[in-house]
């Protein structure tokens, strides 16, 4: 939902800029992509694979939370340290790691819930703080949340952060929410789009700060994504359209590959950069 800079270049004017100017004082190029629509339709993908996923590995293939726990979290951690040594978006770096981050984000909840039982209303409360944490922490450091200017690897550690417990809380308080009021998987996720929707009309018609706006959707379309994963899995007897967790990973993983590959390809979602930018993180044109 974040505006674009009013003044800037896109990143194939800024790589073709002789490396004297004055612009070329960052360390690096922004990290992650516009805010299009092409990113909450993967940035939802990604969240329900991240719920199907984990069922899969989990139950299917009997890993059993523990292993899956590991061996999701490995994985997460080798496609991080690609995306820091990158000094630029690259669209495949970026959605492997959020696809990753998804699961991994979800498997902590369920190792909390189903492994050590805390109850739900304990880990979205937990989970609600460590992000709320995290943004305070955040902003302390570097007076922005914006997206717009993940440029520095200490931006992008605590912007990676905020992902990781944004789809914790997500799984959380989604299921929190769904479990509690019994609302059933389709019910909840035309419950969560609604609120997205409110959010929506609130950044757009009544100018709610464009970053609040973000990080709330951010927020909500985790248990959205959880919950449409799981209408479509789920047998009909539970309320699903009963794909299976095979049938509904593939399809959105393939759906994700294709939009990836065409944003590679077409570079639509290449971030646009502002023509300076002081010390302190502030946007001048």
């Amino acid at each position: 939902m974040e505006q674009p800079f009013s003044a800037k270049k896109t990143i194939d004017d800024f790589e073709n800029t002789p490396a004297s100017t004055p612009s070329r004082t960052r360390r690096m190029l922004n990290k992650v992509p516009e805010v299009t629509i092409f990113f909450w339709i993967i940035k939802i993908m990604a969240t329900t694979v991240g719920e199907t996923a984990a069922d899969l590995l989990n139950t299917k293939l009997n890993l059993g939370l523990t292993y899956t726990s590991l061996v999701m979290t490995g994985l997460f951690l080798i496609t991080l340290v690609f995306q820091f040594r990158a000094n630029k978006y690259m669209p495949r770096n970026y959605w492997l790691v959020v696809v990753l981050i998804s699961v991994v984000g979800t498997l902590i909840s369920d190792n909390l819930v189903d492994n050590l039982g805390v109850a739900l209303r304990t880990t979205t409360i937990a989970f609600s703080i460590m992000l709320a944490a995290t943004f305070m922490a955040w902003y302390a450091s570097e007076k922005t949340l914006s997206i717009h200017s993940i440029y520095t690897s200490k931006r992008e550690a605590f912007y990676w952060l905020a992902i990781l417990f944004t789809f914790a809380l997500g799984t959380s308080g989604g299921d929190y929410i769904a479990e509690g009021f019994k609302l059933g998987y389709l019910n909840s996720a035309l419950i969560f789009a609604a609120v997205i929707g409110m959010v929506s009309i609130a950044y757009y018609f009544f100018k709610l700060n464009d970053v609040t706006a973000f990080w709330i959707a951010y927020i909500l379309t985790r248990p959205l994504g959880a919950s449409l994963g799981d209408f479509l899995s789920q047998p009909h007897a539970d309320g699903g359209l009963n794909l299976g967790t095979e049938g509904t990973s593939i399809i959105f993983l393939v759906t994700i590959l294709s939009l990836v590959i065409y944003l590679g390809k077409t570079g639509m979602d290449k971030t646009l950069i502002p023509l300076k930018e002081d010390v302190s993180g502030k946007i001048s044109g």
